[in-house]
């Protein structure tokens, strides 16, 4: 965990600039992007088909969240699939773990936060990869997965569900299966979406073919392997 010291150091290097501060700094960014980009894209090209499995750092063993992320990721492996994470506590942990128990490839894509972020021990030693920006980390995983389980999580789990839906709906990734885990959950959401969203013709209701909800292991495994039976050539393991 980061001290008291290092939350404050990190709080005030995001804290809102100036115009001109703005203006100095993002020229030079640039640089720092393109290197994240590069190291992110040459290192997950040798890695092989992988599965990403997103969720809150925030859940703990004992839930049965953690312990269905492990067996689901455990699951996947069996399949030939690795799994990607956001490399932190919580499902990311749980993830790695499975992927672990079942010799597969762990993958962690790692981010510096104020809260919460910190890697796991179940990721491949030589596959934990950091990031300063969120942006970068997001792309790495949209381009590099061969499907998304999507376990409870909060905003940041939205954010990356809701990117990975949109790619697909207006076809800039291809059409890889997105599965939600919980329906207990992520009821209420697709409910909203429903008697919102669809009510207000805001989306179609194919856009439901997108992400498939489930409650078990077997099924949320099944979704992927089912995929690429049917739609998609096998992947080369």
């Amino acid at each position: 965990m980061i001290t008291e010291q290092e939350e404050q150091i990190i709080r005030k290097s995001f804290c809102a600039k100036t115009w001109n501060e703005t203006k100095t700094r993002d020229s030079w960014s640039v640089f720092k992007i393109m290197s994240e980009f590069v190291n992110g894209m040459e290192k997950m090209s040798q890695i092989g088909p992988c599965v990403a499995i997103f969720g809150s750092a925030r859940t703990q063993p004992e839930n049965k969240y953690y312990k269905l992320a492990v067996d689901i990721a455990e699951g996947l492996t069996k399949i030939g699939f690795g799994i990607i994470t956001g490399g932190g506590p919580g499902i990311m942990e749980a993830a790695n773990r499975g992927a672990r128990q079942g010799d597969g490839t762990s993958v962690g894509l790692n981010i510096v936060l104020p809260h919460e972020q910190h890697f796991n021990s179940y990721i491949d030693p030589d596959k934990n990869i950091n990031f300063d920006y969120f942006f970068v980390r997001k792309t790495i995983f949209m381009r590099y997965s061969q499907g998304y389980i999507v376990m409870p999580g909060g905003f940041g789990t939205l954010d990356e569900l809701s990117e990975a839906i949109t790619l697909i709906q207006t076809n800039k990734m291809v059409d890889f299966p997105v599965v939600l885990v919980g329906s207990e959950y992520w009821g209420g959401l697709i409910e909203w979406l429903k008697k919102t969203m669809l009510a207000e013709n805001m989306i179609k209701e194919e856009d439901f073919d997108i992400f498939h909800v489930v409650d078990t292991k077997e099924e949320a495994v099944n979704v992927i392997q089912e995929f690429y039976n049917k739609y998609a050539p096998r992947p080369n393991f």
